[in-house]
């Protein structure tokens, strides 16, 4: 797969929510505390399975509750597909419930509830990159 875009050295990272907002918030937070990252945003878990074909990240942060295709079906169909099962997921979500939380640990490289702090959040990125 291409990585379509990929400046040189720099890791990407896709970003999957539909909260317009919030991917305006993560791509220019990650972009000013690291140059280290370029940040893709998208706003469905169909059009992140899309932009797959064109590009691999080097890390999927991925939201839980959107419409459509949810976050839990979006990362089952990464991890069964050959070309994407090697990207490491990392849900960041307001469930925060025991049961999401349970089976987010299982099904992803990391769980980072909704409200967040960036920098916790960058930190969480680079051990999550480095450990790959």
């Amino acid at each position: 797969m291409k990585n379509k875009g990929k400046t040189k050295n720099k890791k990407i990272i896709m970003v999957v929510d539909d909260n317009p907002d919030l991917l305006y918030s993560v791509k220019k937070g990650i972009e000013f505390l690291s140059k280290d990252y370029q940040v893709v945003t998208v706003e469905s878990g169909n059009k992140c399975l899309q932009l797959l074909k064109e590009t691999k990240p080097d890390l999927i942060l991925l939201d839980i509750m959107m419409p459509g295709m949810d976050g839990w079906d979006t990362c089952a169909k990464i991890k069964n597909n050959k070309k994407t099962g090697d990207i490491p997921i990392v849900f960041l979500t307001a469930k925060t419930d025991p049961i999401s939380r349970s089976m987010g640990s299982l099904a992803s490289t990391d769980y980072i509830t909704k409200p967040f702090e960036m920098k916790d959040l960058k930190k969480r990125i680079e051990a999550v990159i480095k450990s790959n």
